[in-house]
């Protein structure tokens, strides 16, 4: 295969790769955003998202409907809601009652409620590979020289969904009454509660909306892979979490860009390096980036309230 076809090739991976990893990401970068405390659990409602789309991918073959796009927006839809309630349940269950304890108990917390996730699932639907039929077919193949590289519908809509989340939520977060709320807590909880904002209410759709950014991932890549299993969060949780951290945790352009980056740099070092050594590779990457930039590619410093 062409050389410049090879490199083509492994950019639309990478981007596609990106794209999940910065979804996900999102879901990090809220909560600390809003609490300054990271959820270990976000992981794992990614991989409850994928057992979810199954699930729904089932029943509506079961209900006689087999529109693609039907079959799509619905399952999208449910998966997103079931996923969210469960990060609400996180959230109330693992953080609302350590809030004004130390540091480290919520941590704790959080790690607990991942394996709670696993070992139920585990025990529910067992430990070997589950999977689903292939519902995108084709591709698009552009020519390149004497050779070609292409890019599946599959990626496509993975790329576009990822895009056109991510626009949504930053609009959300800009422009919207509750986007105003979620800002002026992040910056004083406080303060925000003596103005009359719900902070806890706030704090409850920060893990709903993370949750639900972590399900359109999950059903994403169950569509595009077609196999997962009950530890499939942990690891694509821990890139996410990185990705989170190397565009800047706490802002919402640099959790996307941090996936991008980090899926870009997975992909092409495996493709002309050595797929071995990728996550080496990019941890290595992260480190530099904290060397020289410790607050993320846009995040900002944090500045302590006194």
């Amino acid at each position: 295969m062409d050389s410049l076809a090879i490199i083509l090739q492994q950019l639309v991976n990478g981007l596609t790769l990106g794209s999940v990893y910065g979804l996900i990401a999102i879901g990090y970068t809220m909560v600390y955003g809003i609490i300054g405390m990271i959820n270990f659990a976000h992981g794992d409602l990614y991989m409850v998202s994928a057992y979810l789309t199954a699930i729904f991918l089932a029943l509506l073959s079961f209900f006689g409907i087999d529109s693609l796009p039907v079959v799509l927006f619905l399952t999208l839809l449910g998966t997103m809601a079931i996923t969210g309630v469960y990060g609400w349940v996180i959230e109330r269950v693992a953080y609302r009652p350590l809030r004004n304890s130390t540091r480290l108990a919520p941590l704790i917390s959080a790690i607990g409620i991942s394996f709670v996730l696993q070992e139920y699932v585990r025990i529910n639907q067992g430990s070997n590979d589950q999977g689903i039929p292939a519902l995108l077919f084709g591709a698009v193949r552009v020519p390149v020289g004497n050779d070609f590289f292409q890019i599946t519908y599959s990626q496509i809509l993975i790329i576009v969904v990822s895009l056109l989340g991510m626009g949504l939520l930053t609009y959300v977060i800009q422009k919207t009454e509750l986007g105003r709320q979620c800002r002026a807590t992040q910056m004083d909880r406080k303060m925000s509660g003596i103005l009359g904002i719900h902070t806890d209410r706030i704090i409850s759709t920060v893990f709903v909306i993370g949750a639900a950014m972590g399900a359109v991932a999950g059903v994403l890549v169950t569509l595009n892979y077609g196999s997962f299993n009950f530890s499939s969060g942990f690891i694509i949780g821990i890139k996410a979490f990185t990705a989170a951290v190397l565009g800047g945790i706490g802002s919402l352009p640099g959790a996307m860009l941090g996936g991008i980056v980090l899926g870009m740099a997975e992909s092409l070092f495996s493709g002309l390096v050595n797929t071995d050594y990728k996550d080496v590779f990019a941890f290595g990457l992260l480190v530099t980036v904290m060397i020289f930039k410790p607050s993320g590619l846009l995040g900002k410093p944090a500045v302590e309230k006194v």
